[in-house]
């Protein structure tokens, strides 16, 4: 049952064959730390995190790196605006270290929320400030920069291929270019490294060529993937908005600097999370965080069942009506797995549900047809309750809806601990549910 991925670069989907047979190179976009992560970030971040376990699941070692930017994110793709991180700071009067490493611990409590697999490689851009500048020292060795008053950029008319990842028609581009280029090139040249405006203001800055500055968002990704990963690797991930700009400037200066075609053999990208058919933002709405959705009642792992729903490369639209039904279906799973876990009949032939579930995960990640599959096995009466549950814990290696640990809330009314009962009480309520008290024991229902 070999593994199909749909390929960006080329617009389908592709027999995966990894580079070196003894394991495979991942690279993820990771998060700019200046802010919450919103659900639509999230989302992404599952993806990933399906892939992986996917990986995983056909045997394959995977070594997955994940940056996080800390310096260099500017507020526009243009090579203009604020540092985002150090905006931050100013607007919470804080140090850049201090706003970085909170955001940074958020995030990482809100995926171990999700079940989402840790990296094998964490690297922050502020780490790896040598590599970034000896990168940029190899493509101005090699003729495609070129330095201006406020930075080196990189010269996209250099390459003939420019923008083929996302299919970019440069003619055009450059054809339609606005006035305000100043001293760029072209267009859609980039900054590898920008000066300071006024050095000594910002928090972080360092020196390069003979004056203060920073690495430019694109670089970093560059330096830190080939530092841990090689000049080459599998597989490179990130959100669909990363393809025209982001991923494509990626390509361009690390195959000038390194010579190999692919710089990376299979890029992967997945769709937006929508509200109101729109990508959720400030304007259209459904910014919510993991712990919004908690203190409105609702596991993470509901709104990890809801992403399980839809594969990745299509549009998921957001709103509380479908997270509900997402619990709904979710607590109905956990009640079927718990009632299943101590019963021992083990009669019937599962062969073809793991089989098909293979089948389905590896045709591109078609999660929600797994998830089906499994739905089909604990309803298949032919099927023993242990080998339902061996299954469905076999299944979730995939999923990651933590089915293993699952557990009934127990409350301790009874053996007169009240001040316990009531804290647990409190718990199941801000979960969405009530406890009734009734002469045959308690009853948890859902609140209306």
């Amino acid at each position: 049952m070999e593994l199909r991925l749909y390929n960006t670069q080329t617009r389908k989907k592709e027999l995966f064959r990894p580079i070196k047979s003894n394991g495979v190179g991942f690279y993820s976009c990771g998060p700019t730390i200046y802010w919450y992560q919103h659900i639509g970030n999230m989302r992404t971040y599952i993806f990933n995190d399906i892939l992986k376990r996917v990986l995983l699941y056909n045997k394959f070692k995977v070594k997955h790196v994940m940056n996080y930017t800390d310096v260099g994110h500017l507020t526009s793709d243009e090579d203009t605006g604020e540092d985002k991180i150090e905006k931050a700071a100013k607007k919470e009067g804080k140090t850049a270290r201090e706003i970085t490493d909170y955001y940074s611990k958020v995030f990482e409590q809100d995926c171990k929320k999700l079940n989402i697999i840790k990296p094998s490689i964490i690297a922050r851009a502020t780490d790896n400030i040598k590599e970034q500048i000896n990168l940029i020292n190899v493509l101005t060795k090699k003729h495609y920069t070129y330095k201006t008053s406020d930075g080196i950029y990189f010269d996209t008319s250099k390459l003939k291929d420019y923008g083929k990842l996302a299919k970019l028609n440069i003619k055009e581009l450059q054809e339609g270019k606005r006035i305000g280029i100043k001293e760029k090139r072209n267009k859609t040249d980039f900054a590898l490294w920008k000066f300071s405006e006024e050095p000594g203001v910002r928090q972080q800055e360092w020196d390069f060529e003979g004056k203060k500055g920073y690495p430019g968002w694109h670089i970093e990704c560059s330096a830190m993937s080939s530092k841990y990963l090689g000049k080459q690797f599998d597989i490179h991930t990130g959100g669909r908005e990363h393809i025209p700009v982001h991923h494509t400037n990626e390509i361009a200066q690390s195959e000038a600097a390194f010579g190999k075609k692919p710089w990376v053999k299979y890029w992967l990208h997945a769709e937006w999370l929508t509200f109101k058919g729109k990508k959720i933002s400030k304007s259209t709405g459904g910014l919510y965080t993991i712990s919004e959705l908690e203190r409105q009642g609702f596991d993470p792992l509901d709104f990890r069942y809801l992403t399980l729903t839809t594969i990745y490369r299509k549009r998921l639209n957001f709103d509380m009506e479908s997270l509900k039904s997402a619990r709904i279906s979710f607590e109905k799973l956990k009640n079927i797995i718990l009632e299943l876990k101590n019963k021992k009949n083990s009669k019937g032939d599962v062969k073809q549900y793991n089989k098909k579930f293979l089948e389905a995960v590896n045709d591109d990640l078609n999660v929600p047809k797994g998830l089906s599959i499994l739905w089909q096995v604990l309803r298949d009466n032919k099927i023993g309750s242990r080998k339902k549950y061996s299954l469905a814990l076999k299944f979730d290696k995939v999923l990651g809806l933590n089915l293993k640990n699952v557990r009934k809330e127990i409350i301790p009314r009874r053996l007169k601990e009240w001040k316990k009962s009531d804290e647990i009480r409190e718990a199941i309520r801000k979960k969405g549910y009530q406890v009734e008290d009734t002469s045959e024991g308690y009853k948890i229902k859902k609140s209306l």
